[in-house]
C-alpha cells in the first residue's frame, strides 16, 4: 500500500551525467571496506577535480570536474557515480558502524537501539535467509493460489497491498493531503500494476524498447521458474502478465502529463469511485484494509481505473492469480534466499542499469534498516554527525536566500502588483525544516525479532502501511518529514510548502563550515535556493500560500511566466543524454528552472552575507569563481549509458552536466567572473529567467 506524496525532489543519488568523456576503469581489486566510526572529510572546493586544461567558456562542467570523473571510477555495484553518491556511501559506512556496534551489544542499549541492532543482525544473516528460500512468502501465496472468484480478489488484494512494498499490486491505495483543503488529510487512490519502470516501456516500438520487453519477459519466466514452475508454465504465464500490465501501461498518464496537479485531482465520493470498478468490491477492500468508514477519495486517473475495470472483465482468473503472484514475488526478491536475490539484480540493476556487480550485504541491510526505522536509525546519526552549529549555519544561510528572494519578488518587473502580494505571502509562509524532526517516530508497536528478517521487514511494511491509512480523517501533522535525517538529497513540499534538509545533505563536500562562504553558497547555498524557488515552478505556483491547489496569479502574470519557461523547454530540449536520446525538457521543466532560480538567489544572499569583506582570492581564483565552481562540483558524476536510458525516461532532473553547464550560461556574473566573450558556449548572446 503506497502513499501518494506530491512532493518536488532536488536530487537522485544515481543522477544522469558524463557525455563525451571516457568511463574510468574499474579497478581489478576492490580495496576493503569497513565500518566506518567517524565520517571522513572533503573539502567542498577540491582543486585536484577540476582540469585547467579545459576553457570554462566552452565545458563549465568539464572544467570542474573532469578530474574528479577520472579519480572516481564507478564502483562495480553501482550503475553510476557522483559527489552525490559518494557522500551516500561514505552516510552508509559511518551507519554501518552505528548499526554493526549495536547489533554486537546486546546490553545497555535503548528499546529504540535494540530495534535497529537486532534489525540490522537478522539482516545480516545470510545463512538463516538462505535456509528459509521461499518460506517466508508462502503465506501470501498460498492466498493467492486459494482465490477461487475474481469476486473474492478483494479479500486478498488489500491485505496484501499492507504486507507488500511494491507499485505493482493492481493499483496504489494510500493517503495524503486533500489538494482543496491541505489541512485535511483524505485516501487516494493512484495508479500502479507495471514490473517496469515506466509506462513508456510498454508503448514505444524502438528496438531498444522491443529488446527490453524481451528480457523482462525473460526475467519473468525465470523468476516463476525459481518458484517452481515449469519451463513451459512460465513462459504461458509470463506473457499474460506482461498483456495485463501493457494495458494498464496504455491507461497511465505520462510523467509530463503527472507534472500537472490538475491532472491528478479527480475528489469523488464512495458511490462514485465504486462505480468506476463495478466488479472491485471496495466495501470488502476498505474494509479489510481498516478504513471501511472513509467516503471521499481522490482517483488520480479514472482512466487508469476504467483499464483495471477492463482487465478484471477480460483476464482470467488464473492469469489474474499469476499476476498478483509474480508481483509479490518481484517485491519480495530482494529479502529471499540468493537465487532470488541474483535474478532480481540480474534484470533491475545489470540489464536495466548496467551495475556489475551486486551490492555487498551490509549496503543493502544499512539501506533497509533506513528505509524502514528511518528516524531511529536517524537520531543516532545526527547525535553522532550533526550539531547545533551546522543546523544554525544552515538556517543562517536559508534567511539570507529568502531575502534575496523578497528582493527579487520586489523588483521583478513582469509581475503585477496583486500576484507579487500573494507570491511574496507564499514566500513569508515557508517552513524551513533542517537536519532532522522535532519529534522523533514510535516505533514502538513494530516487533523486531533478531531471527527472523523476513519477518521483521514485512512488520515494519505492514507498521508504515496502516500508519499512512491512520492519517485519513485526522490532524494535519505538518512537522513530519517525507526523508529520513541520513538522507543525502533535500525537497520541497507543495502541500504543506516546506524545505526539508536532511542531515545526510549538511556534510562535506557538500556543505563545509571550515572553509569560505563562496564555494558553501554555489554548492549548498544553490541547493537552498533551488527548494525555494520549486515553491513558483510549473507545478508549485499552482498551490498558494497554505498548500491548496489554487490559481492565485494574473492572467497576464500566468502567460509571462509561461513565455519565460518555454525558454527552458527549449533551452534544455536540445542536449543529448545518451546516443540519439534529447532531454525530455517538458518533464523536467521544474527542476530546470529551480536550478536556474535557486543558484540566482544563492548569489544574491552570498553578496549579501558576505557585503563589505574585502574578499580576497584563494588557490588562484577570485570570489565569484569560486562560488560558480563550488556550484558545479556537487554534480562531478559518471553514469554507465544503460541508467542514463531509464533516467532519460524517468528522471524529471536533467543531466548533472546541464544542471551545469545549462545553469551558468544564463547567468550574466558567470561571464563576467570568467571572461567569457559572448557568442561562446557558456555565454550565449539570448539568455533565459524565470525567477
Amino acid at each position: 500500500m503506497k502513499t501518494f506524496w506530491f512532493s518536488a525532489l532536488l536530487l537522485v543519488l544515481c543522477a544522469a551525467v558524463g557525455f563525451g568523456q571516457t568511463a574510468p576503469a574499474v579497478p581489478a581489486t576492490a580495496p576493503v571496506v569497513k565500518p566506518l566510526q567517524a565520517l571522513p572529510y572533503s573539502p567542498s572546493l577540491d582543486v585536484t577535480s577540476m582540469d585547467k586544461s579545459i576553457d570554462p567558456c566552452v565545458d563549465f562542467y568539464a572544467y570542474s570536474c573532469n578530474g574528479w570523473i577520472k579519480k572516481n571510477p564507478i564502483p562495480a555495484d553501482q550503475s553510476s557515480w557522483s559527489v552525490y553518491g559518494k557522500l551516500y556511501n561514505d552516510n552508509q559506512q559511518f551507519l554501518w558502524g552505528i548499526l554493526d556496534d549495536l547489533a554486537n551489544k546486546t546490553a545497555g542499549r535503548t528499546p529504540t537501539q535494540q530495534k535497529i541492532g537486532d534489525y540490522f543482525a537478522a539482516c545480516m544473516d545470510e545463512a538463516a535467509v538462505e535456509k528459509k528460500g521461499l518460506a517466508p512468502l508462502q503465506p501470501q501465496l498460498d492466498a493467492i493460489r486459494g482465490l477461487q472468484s475474481k469476486k473474492d480478489l478483494a479479500k486478498i488484494l488489500a491485505p496484501l497491498h499492507l504486507q507488500t512494498q511494491t507499485d505493482g499490486l493492481l493499483f496504489n491505495f494510500g493517503s495524503n493531503q486533500d489538494f482543496e483543503n491541505s489541512n485535511e488529510v483524505i485516501a487516494f487512490s493512484d495508479s500502479g500494476g507495471l514490473g517496469l519502470p515506466d509506462r513508456d516501456y510498454y508503448v514505444k516500438t524502438d528496438d531498444k524498447s522491443v529488446e527490453l520487453r524481451n528480457k523482462y519477459l525473460a526475467h519473468v519466466q525465470n523468476m516463476l521458474q525459481l518458484a517452481g514452475d515449469s519451463p513451459e508454465a512460465a513462459k504461458r504465464e509470463a506473457a499474460a502478465i506482461m498483456a495485463i500490465e501493457t494495458g494498464l501501461a496504455n491507461a497511465t498518464l505520462t510523467r509530463v502529463e503527472k507534472r500537472d496537479p490538475h491532472n491528478l485531482f479527480h475528489k469523488m465520493d464512495r458511490a462514485k469511485m465504486v462505480a468506476l470498478t463495478p466488479s472491485f468490491d471496495w466495501n470488502t477492500y476498505l474494509d479489510k484494509a481498516g478504513v471501511g468508514k472513509v467516503q471521499v477519495f481522490n482517483v488520480t486517473e479514472p482512466k487508469f481505473y476504467a483499464e483495471v475495470e477492463h482487465q478484471l472483465q477480460t483476464a482470467s482468473l488464473d492469469d489474474l492469480k499469476t499476476y498478483l503472484r509474480w508481483h509479490v514475488l518481484h517485491a519480495n526478491a530482494p529479502y529471499l534466499s540468493s537465487k532470488f536475490v541474483n535474478e532480481n539484480f540480474a534484470f533491475y540493476s545489470k540489464t536495466l542499469r548496467g551495475a556489475e556487480q551486486l551490492r555487498p550485504r551490509w549496503k543493502r541491510c544499512v539501506s533497509l534498516v533506513d528505509q524502514q526505522l528511518g528516524e531511529a536509525l536517524g537520531e543516532e546519526f545526527v547525535n553522532r554527525a550533526f550539531g547545533p552549529a551546522m543546523k544554525k549555519k544552515t538556517l543562517e544561510m536559508t534567511g539570507y536566500i529568502e531575502s534575496a528572494m523578497q528582493q527579487d519578488l520586489e523588483q521583478l518587473s513582469w509581475m503585477d502588483a496583486p500576484t507579487k502580494a500573494k507570491a511574496l505571502e507564499k514566500l513569508h509562509t515557508i517552513v524551513n525544516k533542517v537536519g532532522y524532526p522535532d519529534k522523533w517516530r514510535d516505533y514502538s508497536s513494530i516487533e523486531i525479532k533478531r531471527d527472523d528478517f523476513q519477518g521483521n521487514e514485512q512488520r515494519a511494511v505492514v507498521f508504515e502501511a496502516k500508519r499512512q491509512l491512520d492519517k485519513i480523517g485526522k490532524p494535519l501533522d505538518r512537522g513530519e518529514w517525507g526523508m529520513t535525517p541520513p538522507t543525502v538529497n533535500a525537497y520541497y513540499n507543495a502541500q504543506m510548502n516546506d524545505i526539508n534538509f536532511p542531515a545526510g545533505v549538511l556534510q562535506p563536500p557538500l556543505y563545509d563550515v571550515k572553509i569560505d562562504d563562496a564555494p558553501n553558497y554555489g554548492n549548498t547555498g544553490s541547493t537552498i535556493g533551488h527548494e525555494l524557488t520549486h515553491a513558483f515552478d510549473d507545478e508549485g505556483r499552482q498551490f498558494d500560500a497554505q498548500g491548496n491547489l489554487k490559481d492565485w496569479w494574473t492572467e497576464k502574470d500566468a502567460k509571462e511566466f509561461e513565455k519565460r519557461t518555454q525558454c527552458v523547454v527549449d533551452q534544455y530540449a536540445q542536449y543529448t543524454v545518451v546516443d540519439d536520446i534529447k532531454i525530455n525538457s517538458k518533464l523536467t521543466l521544474g527542476e530546470d528552472v529551480a536550478d536556474l532560480g535557486g543558484t540566482i538567489l544563492a548569489y544574491l544572499a552570498w553578496q549579501a552575507a558576505d557585503k563589505n569583506l574585502h574578499l580576497h582570492d584563494v588557490e588562484d581564483f577570485n570570489p565569484d569563481q569560486r562560488f560558480f565552481v563550488g556550484l558545479a562540483q556537487w554534480a562531478c558524476e559518471y553514469e554507465r549509458p544503460e541508467s542514463l536510458r531509464v533516467h532519460a525516461a524517468t528522471d524529471p532532473h536533467s543531466p548533472g552536466k546541464y544542471r551545469i553547464n545549462g545553469v551558468v550560461a544564463n547567468i550574466p556574473e558567470f561571464q563576467k567572473a570568467f571572461s567569457c566573450k559572448t557568442g561562446q558556449p557558456m555565454a550565449p548572446a539570448n539568455r533565459c529567467r524565470v525567477w
